[in-house]
């Protein structure tokens, strides 16, 4: 059954999906006729208007639409300009600042937003026409800007994460939040290192303007209010100030103090806010909900242990077991957005990732990391589209100067899996033990 159950659900949500079916449709559909063939139709769709209600009906997803609202607020109220002068004031004197400063302002842009997307298309605007006037090649930004804009997907506050501590059974956001921060780091410096060797190798200089005591400190000091919404929000969840939802309301708030007082926000632009807002918060819901469906076909056919049996059939190592997964995980990547993915396949990956040794949050921060790979991997990479359109370049001239991009985050996702206290060692120490799987214990020797 368990075999019959999950060919008709893989082929059924393949074939929607080819056929141009919104997503969530797909899921609904495959997980209804999966689980009425192993059930009874009549009573799965019962079970599936249950379930639906019952996956949305969590305190702790009222943070996302807060989340998406804040990083909209922050992306439209200039927050996005003070970070990049600041970004460029720290690098502004090494070979290739302008690739330097658009990798740390995507970074930190990202711990404020949670948003790859608007990291990507707010930086690449914005730094990308000064690179160029300095003689920096469009392809050579682009892809920066492309490669290290992920990184606000893995360093906090992260929607994915908390749509996987929801998936993954109660995960701690708090620990999953400060588990991204070494991870997404990492990711940041790999790109910057290769960015500044080939910025050596072409000639690009550092920046030409002079920054006097008087300039350096005034952007320091319109830079630092945006930043103090890290220590606030993420320094307030972790000491338990308050809660994940709660962080993200004083995200809202405090985003929109902060662009009122700069004035770059209008009426009519914050009606917009709301709008788009509210349309994206939609779509997450909505697919949460249905992948709820399928959590639950996938629990009650038993599908994660089918598939750790095959994959026990194939090798009895835990490093070609995770290699597998990571593989896996990077080819459906390149298909589906990260929100659906995780909901997907955290049920079915996560007890084969925790027979390995590995914790709850360990294999969160492994299996968005290798999604995040996805993001700026052709064919449905929407970041890739998103940093090659403000980069006023093709994706055939970005996917060549692309690929020791993603040889280097494949070696940093090897890295983490395979020496997971990477990323829960930091929420070790922050009181969330729970971090460290057996396989962390065993490399610390605890």
């Amino acid at each position: 059954m368990t075999v019959t159950v999950s060919i008709i659900l893989a082929l059924v949500l393949i074939g929607l999906l080819v056929l141009g079916t919104p997503i969530c449709v797909a899921i609904a559909i495959s997980s209804v006729i999966a689980g009425g063939v192993a059930l009874d139709f009549d009573m799965m769709l019962q079970v599936g208007a249950q379930r639906t209600f019952t996956g949305i009906s969590v305190f702790t997803l009222i943070a996302i639409p807060f989340f998406i609202l804040a990083g909209d607020i922050m992306n439209q109220g200039g927050i996005a300009l003070r970070l990049m002068n600041f970004a460029r004031l720290l690098v502004g004197k090494m070979p290739g600042c302008y690739a330097h400063t658009n990798a740390i302002a995507n970074m930190m842009f990202g711990a404020i937003s949670g948003s790859g997307v608007a990291a990507a298309s707010a930086m690449g605007t914005i730094i990308g026409p000064i690179a160029v006037k300095e003689g920096y090649s469009r392809e050579f930004m682009a892809t920066l800007n492309i490669a290290t804009a992920p990184t606000g997907l893995l360093i906090p506050p992260s929607n994915v994460l908390i749509t996987y501590a929801l998936v993954s059974g109660g995960t701690s956001v708090a620990a999953l939040f400060i588990a991204g921060y070494i991870p997404g780091i990492l990711w940041g410096v790999v790109c910057m290192l290769l960015a500044g060797f080939i910025a050596q190798r072409k000639g690009y200089k550092s920046d030409s303007q002079k920054i006097t005591l008087a300039i350096a400190f005034d952007i320091i000091f319109k830079a630092v209010p945006s930043l103090l919404l890290i220590v606030i929000v993420i320094g307030g969840i972790v000491v338990g100030a308050f809660t994940a939802t709660e962080g993200a309301i004083v995200a809202v708030v405090y985003s929109l103090f902060l662009s009122l007082c700069y004035r770059t926000l209008t009426l009519k632009k914050l009606l917009e806010i709301y709008k788009n807002s509210a349309q994206m918060t939609g779509i997450i819901i909505l697919l949460i909900g249905v992948s709820s469906i399928m959590s639950w076909v996938i629990s009650f056919v038993n599908i994660p242990s089918a598939v750790g049996e095959l994959l026990n059939g194939i090798s009895s190592s835990k490093i070609v077991i995770m290699l597998i997964v990571n593989v896996f995980l990077l080819f459906v990547g390149t298909f589906l957005d990260t929100t659906p993915a995780v909901l997907i396949f955290t049920p079915i990956f996560l007890p084969i990732a925790q027979s390995c040794g590995l914790s709850a949050v360990e294999f969160g921060i492994i299996i968005t990391f290798n999604l995040c790979i996805g993001l700026i991997t052709p064919p449905v990479g929407n970041i890739l589209f998103v940093g090659v359109k403000v980069g006023k370049t093709s994706i055939e001239k970005v996917i060549k100067p692309l690929l020791p991009y993603y040889l280097l985050l494949f070696i940093v996702l090897l890295a983490i899996t395979y020496l997971p206290f990477l990323s829960s060692w930091l929420a070790a120490k922050a009181g969330f033990p729970e971090a460290l799987g057996m396989t962390s214990k065993a490399l610390l020797g605890l």
